[in-house]
């Protein structure tokens, strides 16, 4: 057998490069509620896609969707019938327009259960709707969650953690605390993997890290206005009212 196989070898064709796709394909619509039904059970896309058609891979374990070319969402697949999987960050940008919808969600309890909303994220919730109110508080909050669409999980959950014990509840303030934490971790990561640069058994020196407004501001186009002037004020001095009353000298 061995020696056929040798003799064999040469004369086969290489593997093509495309991996072979095994997962049947759907093709369903998304209903209002931003859901689509495969084999009797709903999955969340992005709101954004409400009343289109989509394409969707259903494997053993796991179904990905997508529109057009791009992945849109990618769900644990679920054995019983008639039963939801959502994500809670495809209903975001209807949550900060209807915030109170927020509390009482399948969606928040799904992320409870999943991990992806900790005690972390709950606390800073209940911190900040009391500075601020229901509405505004949870508002806040969605302003958080959609940090984790740019930020690792871990970074922003750090983030949370080192701002609510300073008092600082604005998605602002956690989305610097986030940025430095990946900054830290980038920081050691590469101090690890080579050679420092400072003296021997210390790390290299990290580079700053700029804020938020520098970031802002360095992705603003140049401004080509002239600097302002207060000459044309100076005119005013040459009509000073003359002054009256008792006392003045004529």
């Amino acid at each position: 057998m061995s020696e056929s196989f040798t003799i064999e070898r040469p004369l086969l064709r290489p593997l093509p490069d495309d991996r072979f796709e095994t997962g049947r394909v759907f093709h369903p619509h998304v209903n209002r509620h931003s859901l689509v039904c495969v084999r009797m059970n709903y999955y969340s896309v992005p709101v954004r896609l409400v009343g289109r058609k989509v394409r969707v891979l259903l494997h053993a374990s796991e179904l990905v969707i997508f529109d057009g070319k791009t992945e849109v969402a990618r769900h644990e697949r679920l054995i019983a019938r008639g039963k939801p999987r959502l994500r809670l960050d495809h209903y975001l940008e209807i949550l900060l327009r209807k915030p109170g919808a927020l509390a009482g969600s399948t969606a928040l309890e799904q992320a409870r259960q999943l991990g992806t909303f900790t005690t972390v994220h709950d606390a800073w919730w209940a911190a900040v709707r009391k500075a601020h109110g229901e509405a505004e508080g949870t508002r806040a909050l969605i302003e958080v969650l959609l940090l984790h669409r740019g930020m690792a999980h871990r970074h922003v959950v750090d983030g949370i953690a080192t701002a609510l014990p300073v008092g600082a509840l604005t998605s602002d303030v956690v989305a610097i605390e986030a940025r430095k934490a990946a900054h830290a971790e980038t920081g050691m990561a590469s101090a690890t993997t080579s050679s420092p640069t400072g003296p021997v058994g210390q790390p290299a020196a990290l580079p700053p890290l700029p804020s938020l407004t520098e970031r802002r501001l360095a992705a603003l186009p140049p401004d080509s206005r002239p600097l302002p002037s207060v000459a044309a004020y100076d005119q005013l001095l040459r009509f000073r009212p003359p002054a009256t009353g008792q006392g003045d000298t004529p």
